[in-house]
C-alpha cells in the first residue's frame, strides 16, 4: 500500500492569507490599546480610590455589550483569581423586567439612566460599554452619572463616536477598529486590564490618596 498523503498543517496552503490577515487586522488595534496605558492606570486609579471609600461599580452596555456588562459586574463581586478582594459592583442589564418596563414606557434611552438615579450615587463609578460610541442609552447613561457626580469612564470602539465627543466622560478608552468582532475581543482585555490593575492599587499602600498620581 502506498503511504496515505500526509495533511497540511493549520494554516498552511490556500488558508494561509486568510489566516494572516485574521492576526494583522488584530495587530494595530492592538497597539492602540496599549498606547493608552496611561489613560488605563488614570482610570483605575480613580477606580480604586472611589472603591476605597466606599462605592461601588455600575456597568452598563446594550446588545452585546450588555453581557460585557455582566461579566465585568462578576467579575469584580466574585473574583476567579484567589485571594483577590471581592468588589461591590452591579450591572444594569441583568434586570430584565426592570430594563423592558422602563424601555416600554420612557424609551430605550433611559434604560440606564432612569436605573441609576434610583440606585447609585455620588461616590460610585459608571463604567458605560458601547461598540461604536453612538449608543444613545450608554450616552445618557453617562450624562446622568456625571449629573449624580459619579466617576465616569467609557469603553467605545471605533472612532469613539458620539460618547468620544461628551464631556460627561472622565475617563476614554477607545478600541480603534471598525470590525465588531475585534471592538468586542479587545474590550473583554480592556475590562480585565481594567479589573487587575485596580487590585495593584489596591496592594500598594498610600496610592489611594485622591492627589496621589495625578
Amino acid at each position: 500500500m502506498s503511504p496515505r498523503p500526509e495533511a497540511a498543517p493549520p494554516g498552511s496552503g490556500p488558508a494561509a492569507p486568510a489566516v494572516s490577515d485574521l492576526f494583522e487586522r488584530r495587530e494595530q488595534p492592538v497597539r492602540d490599546l496599549g498606547a493608552q496605558a496611561g489613560a488605563v492606570a488614570a482610570a483605575c486609579h480613580q477606580m480604586a480610590i472611589r472603591f476605597h471609600q466606599g462605592g461601588k461599580l455600575v456597568v452598563f452596555g446594550t446588545g452585546g455589550p450588555s453581557t460585557d456588562a455582566q461579566h465585568v459586574a462578576v467579575e469584580f463581586v466574585h473574583p476567579v483569581i484567589v485571594g483577590k478582594r471581592a468588589l461591590p459592583a452591579i450591572s444594569l442589564t441583568s434586570d430584565v423586567a426592570t430594563v423592558t418596563g422602563i424601555a416600554a414606557s420612557s424609551g430605550m434611552a433611559a434604560i440606564f439612566s432612569h436605573q441609576l438615579r434610583y440606585l447609585a450615587s455620588a461616590a460610585d463609578i459608571a463604567l458605560g460599554i458601547s461598540a461604536d460610541g453612538n449608543c444613545a442609552s450608554v450616552l445618557s447613561g453617562l450624562l446622568t452619572a456625571r449629573e449624580l457626580g459619579m466617576l465616569t469612564i467609557a469603553l467605545v470602539g471605533g472612532d469613539g463616536g458620539a460618547i468620544a465627543a461628551c464631556p460627561a466622560v472622565d475617563h476614554l478608552l477607545v478600541t480603534r477598529s471598525a470590525d465588531p468582532r475585534i471592538v468586542k475581543e479587545l474590550q473583554v482585555t480592556a475590562y480585565h486590564v481594567l479589573w487587575e490593575l485596580v487590585h495593584v492599587f489596591f496592594e500598594q499602600p498610600g496610592v489611594l490618596a485622591p492627589g496621589v498620581l495625578t
